[in-house]
């Protein structure tokens, strides 16, 4: 393969080694975040929260540009068989990568209160000190993503992934477990479980460690003089800043979010902080589930820079744009579906998931919030997009404008009393739809070849609209179904609802809850069953996805064939 030809699978190749891990990681996840819901009560679970966003700011100030800067230059340079080059970028971006780290290691440890009483939560002061050693794992961590990434190599940031949710659920849920057991402080339960994420990001890093240096031992050697450092650092701090202040903007707004709704619920409504909490809390189970779907995001942004930079480097200038339309395409296709799904079937799914905590209320905001996870998709895969394309300025302005609109509206509606929490979800929707549609509007006036977005959204959009509704209409059908067989066989205790067709049957309150729960959830696993299918077929009927856009993934020629794609 000549240096101006990109290999061929190497951007979805890279996509479906990381989405498979992201799959694990997901599934684990809620494996850890499910359970954790239901062991920690509604104010622990929002010091857990409270916490992991200041964690989150701080990640993303440390590590939040550099890993992409540096699959960026990695990638340009090992294109080039820059070899000597590629180590030296890597190790001055390790070098800032642990200095960020310990920077914010001594914020988190040193600080705690502090922090707590910013985020207007005291209560969240054990979680933030048991999450103090993560922020500087995850440091050298990152640099060594950024370096496989770079080369396309995504097994080990994958299998790094899921040691990091692996020992978050053993040590989470376990610590979590046995100090609620034992009845001690909901707030130290809250930072037994997120301890995990600690000792998770300590084991991913010696993996990544290990990877490294058998990578090291199989490279050849090269013969190019490297960079000059101060340009070397010149160029990082040029990619990573602008995308860094970016990422910080909503991590910053997630911050400043959760203290004007904690500050107003309580200044505004009256709400103690206990009271406070626990409706934050109530909240950010909904959070936990709107956050799914981009999740699966990470696979298409992490490998869509490198891709579209070495195209790039090469000139090859037709086969980046092809991989930005293409991805754009394939976010629509995971994206809308999944987005629709919470939208259909929010409160099923919290009754399901979260049954004892206030399922109208959740159900309310997860309904809401499953359109902003769509949003939300589509804001990090087209920010990507941008990046890649070397706009690396413009996704934080439309990032910032986004935000301010958030805490506006979100101070404004919060502090209403007939809207009070529900207020959160509705921000979080103007936000993010007004940052897609204004990144989707730039990619469209700025790409090298000109997008058609009927094509990347009418075919999806309209698959995923009927089976949102057919999700509904299925999960209503079934749930009367159970309601008459319970009638139609006669039992003195139904199987599935607390219901009888006389009404003779009296159940006490517990076991009306049991039977409740178990017939929403099979409701629930029989819509979503059907509505999958129907969205496949539609997708296959509606030729919603081309050859062309399989052609780029692994086996693409042959799943085509199989498909009967043209």
């Amino acid at each position: 393969m000549s240096a101006s030809t990109p290999k061929k699978n190497s951007f979805f190749g890279g996509a479906a080694i990381l989405t498979a891990g992201i799959i694990i990681v997901k599934l684990i996840g809620a494996l850890y975040k499910i359970p954790l819901g239901s062991i920690l009560t509604d104010a622990g679970f929002a010091d857990f929260n409270t916490a992991y966003n200041i964690y989150s700011l701080l990640i993303i100030i440390s590590t939040g540009g550099l890993p992409v800067a540096l699959s960026k230059m990695v990638s340009e340079a090992s294109s080039l068989g820059r070899g000597n080059h590629v180590h030296k970028v890597f190790q001055l971006a390790l070098v800032a990568f642990c200095v960020l780290g310990t920077i914010s290691f001594l914020i988190m440890a040193v600080f705690p209160a502090q922090l707590a009483d910013l985020m207007n939560n005291s209560r969240s002061y054990w979680s933030i000190l048991a999450l103090a050693p993560a922020v500087f794992f995850i440091c050298p961590m990152s640099a060594l993503r950024g370096y496989f990434q770079g080369h396309s190599l995504m097994t080990p940031t994958a299998v790094s992934q899921i040691i990091e949710a692996i020992c978050k659920l053993a040590v989470g849920l376990v610590l979590a477990s046995v100090l609620t057991s034992r009845e001690v402080d909901e707030s130290l339960a809250a930072a037994g479980a997120i301890l995990g994420v600690s000792v998770g990001c300590l084991l991913g890093m010696v993996y990544m460690l290990f990877c490294y240096h058998g990578h090291r031992a199989h490279l050849r050697p090269s013969h190019d003089t490297p960079g000059d450092t101060r340009e070397i650092l010149a160029t990082l701090a040029k990619l990573a800043i602008p995308i860094t202040l970016g990422s910080s903007i909503i991590a910053a707004t997630n911050i400043l979010d959760t203290s004007i709704l904690m500050d107003r619920l309580q200044d505004a409504l009256g709400c103690t902080e206990d009271a406070a909490r626990n409706l934050k809390g109530v909240y950010d189970k909904t959070l936990t589930l709107y956050n799914l779907p981009s999740s699966f995001m990470v696979p298409l942004t992490a490998s869509v820079i490198p891709a579209v930079s070495a195209a790039r480097a090469v000139k090859n200038y037709r086969q980046g744009a092809q991989i930005s339309e293409t991805t754009l395409r394939t976010t629509a296709l995971l994206a809308l579906p999944a987005g629709v799904g919470l939208f259909a079937l929010g409160e099923p799914i919290i009754h399901l998931l979260y049954p004892s905590t206030d399922v109208e209320l959740a159900g309310w905001m997860l309904s809401v919030l499953g359109l902003a996870s769509i949003c939300v998709c589509f804001m990090l895969v087209s920010n990507s997009i941008m990046q890649a394309h070397k706009l690396v300025t413009l996704p934080m302005v439309t990032t910032l404008i986004g935000c301010i609109f958030k805490l506006i509206m979100g101070y404004w509606l919060i502090g209403n009393p007939d809207i009070g929490i529900r207020g959160g979800a509705i921000s979080t929707v103007v936000c993010f739809g007004l940052i897609a549609v204004l990144d989707l509007v730039i990619i469209k006036r700025t790409l090298p070849r000109s997008l058609s977005y009927a094509r990347v959204f009418v075919k999806p959009a309209g698959a995923a609209a009927v089976m949102g509704a057919s999700a509904w209409a299925i999960y209503g059908l079934t749930s009367k179904l159970l309601i008459w067989l319970d009638s139609l066989l006669k039992r003195e205790v139904p199987l599935f609802q607390a219901v009888a067709e006389d009404g003779s049957i009296l159940l006490n309150e517990a076991d009306a809850a049991i039977l409740s729960w178990k017939g929403n959830a099979l409701s629930v696993m029989v819509a979503i069953g059907f509505a999958m299918i129907i969205y496949f077929v539609l997708i296959l009927l509606t030729r919603a996805i081309s050859r062309e856009d399989l052609s780029l993934m692994p086996k693409g020629d042959k799943i085509a064939r199989l498909l009967h794609i043209q």
